[in-house]
């Protein structure tokens, strides 16, 4: 308890640090847009990096789920600033990215050494890992439910680690709290209405489900397809990032705004008060994608965010329910589908949104995340459970088929 109360203020504080300069980094971009132009520059100091200092982690995010799944050495502390610096100087310069993977990163990092001075049995070691992601998570987005359950669902899909809950809570509450203690704040989106439950309406909300699952299996093809076509067309490391960059960097110019770059907060909130354009979540998985793919640092999250509130606004003029309500729907829907975390989703969306939108949201994130396909955006993640039963089943008759 004392190790996991020590995570989450050191987890808060870190977050609340990179939450900071996020803003920071984030306005100065938005009022010097001239620095994209240096995007290239930027993407070969971030590759360069990586390459001669970061080789043992730049897997990032799988990292986390190879040691949890067999642990093996502590995870370098250098993870932490070097993906924290990786992240602002993406964001700084015009890179479409999230703050997830470095939140979850740096905590885990940081939580991990102190398997260093206890030398943990496996077991306990990854307890240390699920702590560290919960308090990472619970901190960057204000939400210490969704944070707790993420850490247990997302390393092992459809097994639920009992032992790790209180830890991970625990984690999650101190590390939320901590974060909000240095006067960081984060932002709010609201449902006003929520239709009543009928089977109409229950029929739109899974009907919107199948759709946000796939366009969450749209996300992860694309992002190993862009992710496989740089370092197959592009042997040398630092040169994918500087490659992406000229090509993001024109690409905005061409647009002539700055709409799909960055988090993209400010369309998330549009997205459940105005009319967006329907292709925005689109071009925001095209951006996103291929920034990630090209070796840009940052998480995916706020962009499938920013996708599924898109997307979700959108369907509007398909279901006859309430924009707000649909926006909502694909902001933990659409996140639902690529990570295969449906029911830290499901909370997370009740924690955001409140308990009236939970007969909507709930069927929408497990729809979506049986739809998306066998697999998310974590390469190493195991899926297991219901998802892994249908899509064994599915293979089966798709090799019955093929020998008939």
């Amino acid at each position: 308890m004392l190790i996991t109360a020590l995570v989450g203020i050191l987890a808060g504080t870190a977050s609340a640090l990179f939450l900071y300069l996020l803003d920071l980094f984030t306005a100065l971009r938005e009022s010097n847009l001239w620095l994209i132009a240096l995007l290239p520059f930027a993407g070969l100091l971030i590759g360069t990096a990586y390459h001669y200092w970061g080789e043992e982690v730049v897997k990032g995010n799988n990292l986390l789920f190879d040691e949890y799944q067999n642990p093996k050495k502590t995870i370098p502390f250098k993870m932490a600033p070097m993906v924290l610096l990786g992240t602002l100087i993406t964001h700084l310069f015009g890179g479409s990215a999230g703050r997830e993977g470095t939140a979850v990163q740096m905590a885990a990092a940081i939580s991990d050494q102190f398997s260093r001075f206890f030398k943990p049995e496996a077991d306990d070691r990854k307890m240390l890992i699920i702590i560290g992601i919960s308090a990472g998570f619970a901190s960057v987005f204000g939400t210490p439910w969704a944070g707790a359950v993420f850490a247990i669902e997302v390393l092992v899909h459809g097994k639920i680690r009992y032992k790790a809950i209180i830890p991970a809570l625990l984690s999650a509450f101190i590390a939320d709290y901590t974060c909000t203690a240095w006067n960081i704040s984060h932002t709010h989106y609201t449902i006003p209405s929520v239709p009543e439950i009928s089977i109409q309406n229950m029929a739109m909300a899974a009907s919107a489900g199948i759709i946000f699952g796939l366009t969450a299996f749209l996300f992860t093809v694309s992002n190993r397809f862009w992710a496989s076509t740089f370092k197959s067309t592009i042997p040398f490391a630092p040169f994918r990032p500087l490659t992406g960059g000229i090509f993001i960097a024109i690409a905005v110019w061409l647009l002539g705004n700055t709409r799909y770059i960055g988090l993209g907060v400010p369309i998330i909130q549009q997205a459940f008060t105005e009319n967006l354009n329907s292709y925005d979540f689109l071009m925001k998985i095209l951006f996103t994608t291929f920034t990630i793919g090209a070796g840009f640092k940052g998480g995916e999250v706020t962009p499938l965010f920013y996708i599924g509130a898109a997307l979700g606004n959108t369907l509007v003029w398909i279901f006859p329910l309430p924009t707000a309500l649909l926006a909502g729907m694909g902001f933990v829907a659409v996140f639902a589908g690529t990570t295969n975390t449906p029911l830290a989703c499901a909370i997370m969306g009740i924690e955001l949104f409140g308990f009236e939108s939970a007969p909507f949201i709930v069927p929408a994130c497990y729809i979506s995340s049986l739809f998306s396909g066998p697999s998310g955006i974590y390469s190493s993640q195991k899926i297991g459970g219901l998802k892994l039963m249908v899509y064994e089943r599915l293979n089966l008759i798709k090799k019955q088929s093929l020998s008939s």
